[in-house]
Order: C-alpha cells, then sequence, then structure tokens
C-alpha cells in the first residue's frame, strides 16, 4: 500500500511554543512545524517568517500581543517558499510597512511562485487550512540586493535598528535555496536561519544548491551563536546546541549528496537512487518529523544536482504527484 502523498494524512494539531530566548528575540515552533521568530524592540517589532496564512499569523500575532503592543513594522522573509510567506498580509492592520526579502528570494517568487504556492497547499492540507484568506503571492517592499554567490559577489547587508536592538539582515550564501537570508541579532547572539537550519525533523532540499549548502553552514558557525530558531525543530540554547544543529543539518546534506553522486555514477534510474539513498539515510533520520515527506523531493532534487542540473526545476502539484507515484514501493 503506497504511502499517503506528501503531508497529506498529517492533520494533527501540534503544540505551540512561544519563548523569550533573549532580552528582545522570540521564538514560536511547533513540534516539527515551520517556525517563526519574533524581535521586539521599544520601537518595533519584525517577524521573521510569516507563517502559511493569514488566519496562522493571527495566532502568533496574539502571542505577540501578550507581551508587546508595539507596531509590527517589520517581516523577513527568510526565503520564497509558500508554508514561509502567505500569512505576510496579517501584518499590515499590526503597521507592517515593509516586508524584506533578498534579491535572490525575489527572483524566486518571480520565477516559480505560483507554481510553489498550489504545490504547497496541496501537500500540506493541514497547514493551508485557511488558504481562502491568502489574498495571493507575497511580494517584498524592501530587497536586499547584491551579488551572486555563484560568481563570488558580495552580497547586501541591511540593519534594521528596532529600538534598544538592532538587527543585521543578509544572504550567508546558497543552501535551501539560492535566497536565503538570515536574521542576526549580534549583541545578543541570537541566529534566525530560516530552513537553512533544522534540529531533530526533515530537511527539505527539493529548491536546494547543495554543493555550497555545507560552506553556508560554516559561515553561520562562525557566528558563534548562543541561541538559533531553525527552520523547524526547537530553539537551540547554548552555543554546543546550536553546533547540534548545525551539524544536524550538515550530515542531512552531505549523506543525501553523497548517495545522489553514488547513483548518478552507477547510472542508477531515480527509483533504485532512492532506495541507494535510503540505506544511509533511514537509519540516521528516519525517525524525525516530515522525514518521509521531504525524502522523495530531496532524492529527486539531490539526484538532478549530482547529474549537472544546478538550477532546480521548477514543483508543480502535476510533477510533484507524478513524483511522488514513481517512487512509492
Amino acid at each position: 500500500m503506497s504511502k499517503a502523498f506528501a503531508s497529506q494524512a498529517d492533520m494533527a494539531d501540534k503544540k505551540i511554543t512561544f519563548e523569550q530566548l533573549s532580552a528582545h528575540c522570540w521564538a514560536y515552533t511547533a513540534e516539527g512545524d515551520p517556525n517563526s521568530g519574533v524581535i521586539i524592540g521599544d520601537k518595533f517589532i519584525m517577524v521573521s517568517d510569516a507563517t502559511a496564512t493569514p488566519d496562522m499569523a493571527r495566532d502568533l500575532i496574539a502571542r505577540i500581543r501578550s507581551v508587546s503592543d508595539k507596531p509590527i513594522k517589520y517581516v523577513l522573509l527568510t526565503h520564497y517558499h509558500a508554508v514561509r510567506v502567505l500569512g505576510a498580509s496579517a501584518y499590515a492592520a499590526e503597521g507592517a510597512t515593509e516586508i524584506i526579502a533578498s534579491q535572490g528570494t525575489l527572483d524566486l517568487i518571480i520565477e516559480r511562485g505560483k507554481e510553489d504556492m498550489q504545490s504547497e497547499m496541496e501537500r500540506f492540507p493541514r497547514l493551508f487550512r485557511g488558504a481562502d484568506s491568502v489574498p495571493g503571492l507575497t511580494w517584498p517592499t524592501l530587497v536586499i540586493g547584491g551579488g551572486d554567490a555563484a560568481r563570488g559577489e558580495k552580497p547586501g547587508k541591511l540593519t534594521v535598528d528596532l529600538g534598544g536592538v538592532k538587527v543585521q539582515i543578509w544572504s550567508p550564501g546558497y543552501g535551501h535555496t539560492r535566497g536565503d537570508t538570515i536574521a542576526w541579532v549580534e549583541e545578543e547572539k541570537v541566529l534566525f536561519s530560516g530552513d537553512l537550519v533544522e534540529y531533530e525533523a526533515g530537511v527539505y532540499t527539493g529548491d536546494a544548491q547543495l554543493e555550497e549548502w555545507p560552506a553556508t553552514l560554516e559561515a553561520l558557525r562562525a557566528l558563534n551563536a548562543e541561541y538559533i530558531v531553525p527552520g523547524r525543530g526547537e530553539a537551540m540554547k547554548g552555543n554546543a546546541d546550536v553546533n547540534k544543529a548545525l551539524d544536524y543539518t550538515r550530515r542531512w546534506v552531505t549523506t543525501l549528496f553523497g548517495a545522489a553522486k553514488e547513483a548518478a555514477a552507477a547510472n542508477m534510474d531515480l527509483k533504485s537512487a532512492m532506495a541507494h539513498t535510503r540505506k544511509s539515510m533511514d537509519p540516521v533520520f528516519g525517525h524525525v518529523f516530515i522525514y518521509e515527506h521531504c525524502l522523495p523531493f530531496d532524492v529527486s532534487r539531490a539526484y538532478d544536482e549530482a547529474k549537472g542540473i544546478k538550477n532546480p526545476r521548477i514543483w508543480t502539484a502535476e510533477r510533484d504527484k507524478e513524483m511522488w507515484a514513481a517512487l512509492q514501493a
């Protein structure tokens, strides 16, 4: 019997945690569901990752309002995926005037945002229960320009003063996508990584640049963060635990890509590559949240990259299902 497609069988609500990490920084996490970060200054608030729908964003807003009445002026899109960005419209009523993203993220929204929205809505029915509240694609109003890492260009960096706390925003390198952006509160050593880092949850690599990702993780490690809000998984406290999350993500990426390169070198077909990859991935990661959802997409992308396809192919709802059916035993 084939597995239910993606996360269509995952309809149980998760326990949400909203916890303070430092003087100005908070984590909004939910047992392996996508996380958001909150930075509360004396004048303004920034939210990192907007959630999947305006309905879901309103839950985060209610938790923020339990601790602060400051305007939520800034919303950061750490990357373009629908489950992270489509809740952004809810923040307008809370004072949001700037939606921040990298040039790479804007380019991906233009190139494949519409397809990704339909794809993710079908993959994650629980997260998109409020899909009728989504007005359409989320477009940034403030774009961090900059450089193409593949050409050795340095990215732009933006520093936002929220009053009493400054947030540095930049793209540390390719990884989960080619537009990943972080928020770094240096004075409090808190890193909001988006999906560049995960912990004890599946690492989705369907749009990834796998060859470059480990170097990007090492750039994040060099910050010596004391706290990290990963894309999925619990907020990590203390530098040793931050490094555990970085190590976890690096192991996933390198194990996956190593298996894909072996499969490509042996000229396996995709289904054989999937079976080959499971031999090294299942024993280490098979127990974690969203593993079975991620792995078919991950193997597909890793195999493509191992075959020399550097720009990830666009996922559509139709392609998702064709791939899923082809790879199930």
